[in-house]
């Protein structure tokens, strides 16, 4: 069953007004037209932070892993080695600055409409992304949305990464567990409350309220939305998908190498 955005907006308006009602969002893909990472990964190459064995070794593990051959704990905590010794500080920072010049322009007008919608609901809206913090909060305050679920990279005394990641890693079946409890917390009543998200990983979570909203969703999602009658909601995108990210990024290595600063 497909759902336009005004169809989605018309029912939010006619839902229960009100805090008890939560509305969870996904970031990459179902908020953003493609992925937060790939923007920092691009300016790492750019500014000749990384060289071809990081990029090779982001492809290697990312390929892994769509093979199911790799855990995405594995994925996240590899990438957050490559950051190892950097400051915070400068990385909230640089994650603004990317926000601004390459990822706000990809958020989906419908969808910030909609979340528009929830807030003027007065619903608790929450992001909840599997995504590092320095790439979702700039997205989240740009949205006004003050509850965030997302991936904390460990930090020494120094305030400085220690290449691991803070316990547990945000995906799949903790995401739904951290959704859970939140809603336990927050007097945030499941059954009336709607999850917005475009990957597989989050059926679990999208299992849980009785509003499961699929957004663009990969092959995956868009068999759990078919076999559940989940409504879905299909949005015009030139995404990459995340084989076409690696291509890209590898594009960006050869020009690079060749003098190109893009």
């Amino acid at each position: 069953m497909k759902l336009s955005p005004g169809d989605a907006i018309a029912e939010i308006g006619a839902s229960s007004p009100g805090p008890g009602v939560g509305a969870f969002f996904d970031l990459d893909g179902t908020l953003i037209d493609g992925f937060t990472v790939a923007a920092h990964i691009g300016d790492r190459i750019r500014r000749r932070q990384a060289g071809i064995g990081e990029l090779l070794g982001v492809i290697e593990a990312a390929l892994r892993y769509r093979l199911g051959r790799v855990e995405f704990e594995q994925l996240v905590v590899r990438a957050a080695g490559y950051l190892r010794g950097e400051s915070i500080a400068e990385l909230d920072e640089l994650g603004m600055r990317l926000f601004v010049e390459r990822v706000a322009p990809r958020i989906y007008s419908h969808m910030r409409e909609i979340v528009q919608a929830h807030q003027e609901r007065g619903h608790t809206v929450v992001l909840s992304s599997s995504a590092f913090s320095i790439h979702v909060l700039p997205v989240a305050r740009f949205l006004g949305i003050t509850n965030v679920q997302c991936n904390h990279f460990e930090l020494d005394d120094q305030q400085r990464l220690t290449g691991a990641m803070v316990k547990p890693v945000v995906w799949g079946a903790t995401k739904a567990a951290a959704v859970e409890r939140f809603c336990a917390d927050n007097g945030v009543a499941l059954q009336s409350s709607y999850f917005y998200a475009d990957g597989a990983e989050d059926a679990a979570s999208m299992s849980l309220v009785g509003c499961p909203r699929p957004v663009n969703p990969r092959s995956g999602l868009a068999a759990a939305a078919a076999a559940h009658g989940w409504p879905v909601m299909c949005l015009a995108s030139g995404r990459r998908g995340p084989v076409r990210t690696l291509r890209y990024l590898a594009k960006h290595v050869r020009r690079d190498n060749q003098g190109d600063t893009d």
